[in-house]
């Protein structure tokens, strides 16, 4: 900024867009504080002014242009502060207040309403100072004079001078404060914006995970089981021709896996747990899983629980993550294995809180390089194991079958 365009700042201060030195609320009470000194002053000051001699009209004319220029410019720069109104207004004041100090320096207690509005008229701590200092120096040629003739006390130039000394503490202290304020009010509403961003992310957040959660859902329930039902369906129109009761046994699976299906599809819903664990313990959930399963596919399918021991109390989150991973392993089998046995074991490794419960789901199918290929399936299963602290493992190679093997913590209970 160059000096010129500083003087002028100061001279006319800038507009503050509507907005007052302090926040609304406060300007509104100062505001009012401020018309009230000031209609005291003038009152008395015009009073002792009409009784003065007759050959000082001009303290009358004086004051009544510090009044009207107050309504009509004045009142309202307290509350807009700044801008073409304020330095008029100021200026009518600085005249007015040269003429009294001329005239009657006794009326000069009209500065202890003079100065303070500087202050809220301006709103900017150089346009504060520089008519501060305007307004002293008006307020003191005219005593200075009176005392160099030794007509006046050198006490009363020294009073406006101490005032003018007040005045400009006060401009510094309200700077300020009003500093602190637009500080305080810039932090809040940034602390807001980001506290709104961080809820539109934690939103956004919130809709991916479920959409996941929902993706893995019915990626493990219904999309198997309409896979299995879209499978019997075809074995079904297979045998019916040649071998009705065995096309009949498949519809009869058919039905059995819809009427799971629609449970599973409620259980979502209502967010149960899954059918299957239903009033049910893991191992009853496991066996009735390894029995349909052979008998959709018609593969050797058993379940092991010979290495589970006792003492381990899975919660139920954690059971459904084992169930999770046996029902996506034997849908990989159903899919890839091209397998004639299936094992599912139950078991159980450690003890205390380092204790592991596993399910495994080996194949003597065709197998796959594991680098090569990871699937939606146990992606999703790594993240759902994951969520209660447990992991999946995938050891497989070609000609060699497959084993699955989920692991959630099996601490004792």
């Amino acid at each position: 900024m160059s000096p010129a365009s500083g003087w002028r700042a100061a001279v006319v201060p800038p507009r503050d867009d509507g907005r007052g030195p302090l926040p609304p609320g406060t300007t509104r009470v100062v505001g009012a504080v401020l018309h009230l000194a000031f209609a005291v002053a003038a009152t008395v000051a015009l009073v002792q002014a009409l009784d003065a001699d007759a050959s000082r009209p001009v303290l009358v004319v004086a004051l009544a242009a510090w009044v009207l220029g107050y309504v009509l410019l004045g009142g309202r720069a307290v509350v807009h502060s700044g801008g073409r109104r304020a330095a008029v207004f100021l200026t009518v004041q600085v005249a007015v207040v040269g003429v009294l100090a001329w005239e009657q320096p006794s009326l000069l207690f009209v500065m202890w309403a003079a100065y303070p509005l500087v202050w809220f008229v301006t709103g900017a701590l150089p346009a504060g100072i520089l008519w501060t200092l305007l307004l002293a120096a008006a307020a003191t040629v005219g005593p200075f004079v009176a005392w160099s003739r030794g007509d006046e006390q050198l006490w009363g130039p020294g009073e406006t001078l101490v005032g003018m000394a007040l005045s400009l503490l006060m401009g510094l202290w309200v700077h300020r404060l009003v500093t602190l304020s637009v500080q305080r009010d810039e932090l809040i509403a940034e602390l807001e914006a980001t506290r709104d961003e961080l809820a539109a992310a934690h939103h956004e957040r919130g809709v991916a995970a479920e959409r996941e959660r929902w993706a893995r859902e019915v990626h493990d329930t219904l999309a198997q089981g309409y896979t299995s039902i879209v499978v019997l369906a075809q074995t079904a129109a297979a045998q019916l021709p040649a071998d009705p009761g065995a096309a009949a046994e498949r519809v009869a699976l058919i039905e059995e896996v819809a009427r799971e299906n629609l449970g599973e599809a409620r259980a979502m819903v209502a967010a149960f747990a899954p059918v299957p664990l239903d009033s049910s313990t893991l191992v009853e959930a496991l066996q009735r899983l390894a029995e349909r399963f052979g008998r959709e596919t018609g593969l050797a399918t058993r379940l092991d629980t010979s290495a589970l021991g006792e003492g381990a109390s899975l919660s139920r989150a954690e059971e459904i993550v084992l169930l999770r991973g046996a029902q996506e392993a034997l849908a990989n089998v159903r899919r890839h294995a091209s397998a004639s046995a299936v094992v599912l074991r139950l078991s159980r490794v450690g003890t205390g809180p380092s204790g592991q419960v596993s399910v495994h789901v080996e194949d003597d199918g065709v197998g796959f390089d594991v680098a090569a290929a990871e699937g939606v399936g146990l992606a999703g299963l790594r993240d759902r194991a994951a969520q209660v602290g447990g992991a999946v493992d995938v050891a497989s190679a070609p000609g060699e079958g497959t084993r699955v093997t989920v692991r959630v913590p099996g601490a004792d209970r």
